[in-house]
C-alpha cells in the first residue's frame, strides 16, 4: 500500500492510492492520506485507478475526508476507480457524496 502525491495547477493536489483499501491498507496509509488531503489543501483529486479492492474499512476513510474538506469550503473528487471498486462505491452511496471522473481534465474542471 502506498500513496503518491503531486501538485497540479490552480492549487489542486493529486493523491494516488496504490493497493487495497482493506483494514491493512487503510492502517498503512490513513495518517498520510489525511495529512495530504486536509492540510492547507482545499481541492483534492484521489486517483483510485491502482486500488484493486475497497472494503467497509476503506469507504469511511474517503467519506470522512471528503466531508471534512467540504466543511472547510474544499472539495474531493475521485478519479478512475476500477470497475469492482466503482461498483462498491456506487452500491453504498459514496458516488452521491463524492463525484467520480474517468478523465483527469474533467476532474480538474470540477473545482
Amino acid at each position: 500500500m502506498k500513496l503518491q502525491v503531486s501538485e497540479l495547477e490552480n492549487g489542486i493536489r493529486l493523491v494516488a492510492i496504490h493497493g487495497k483499501l482493506d483494514s491493512a491498507g487503510v492502517y498503512a496509509v490513513e495518517m498520510d492520506f489525511r495529512h495530504h488531503c486536509l492540510g492547507s489543501q482545499k481541492k483534492v483529486v484521489v486517483d483510485l485507478s491502482h486500488v484493486s479492492y475497497i472494503s467497509s474499512i476503506g469507504i469511511p476513510l474517503l467519506v470522512s475526508v471528503a466531508k471534512m474538506l467540504a466543511s472547510n469550503s474544499g472539495k474531493m473528487v475521485l478519479l478512475s476507480p476500477q470497475k469492482n471498486v466503482y461498483e462498491v462505491l456506487e452500491m453504498v452511496g459514496v458516488t452521491r457524496i463524492i463525484p467520480v471522473y474517468y478523465d483527469l481534465a474533467l476532474a480538474r474542471r470540477a473545482f
